[in-house]
């Protein structure tokens, strides 16, 4: 990705994404996620093609007053963590800057591989967690 390309897609963040820790299934520790919702699928489409992810749609249930909503959803951690790299030096809200920065340094640090956890890296995980969302 260019780094045209990379600030651009900061700046649709910036607006109107989030940068968070999500769980995917109920008993799951959080893992990072990136979304931006928009009623322009042509955006979203776009951004889907630089990076990756999954586009849903949002029932609109008084179509004469609402446009359609759409919802880009990138949560595999090898896409979010990319893609965090190339837009970091451009994010201009402090908040998502510093969550962005949060899972780039700290995340790998109290994630294993194989997905096990022992006691001590379960209590890295959530003070992880914890920082996180004191952002």
């Amino acid at each position: 990705m260019e780094s045209w390309g990379a600030a651009y897609i900061a700046g649709i963040i910036d607006g109107e994404g989030s940068i968070t820790l999500t769980r995917m299934h109920e008993n799951e520790n959080r893992r990072p996620c990136i979304t931006v919702a928009s009623t322009d699928k042509e955006l979203l489409v776009y951004i889907r093609s630089l990076t990756d992810g999954t586009i849903n749609s949002k029932k609109n249930y008084n179509p004469e007053r609402h446009k359609d909503s759409y919802t880009l959803t990138i949560k595999k951690k090898d896409s979010v963590v990319t893609l965090l790299k190339k837009i970091s030096p451009y994010l201009r809200v402090d908040k998502k800057r510093k969550r962005a920065l949060w899972i780039l340094e700290n995340y790998e640090k109290v994630t294993p591989r194989n997905g096990k956890y022992n006691s001590l890296l379960l209590t890295k995980k959530i003070a992880f967690e914890d920082n996180f969302f004191r952002i």
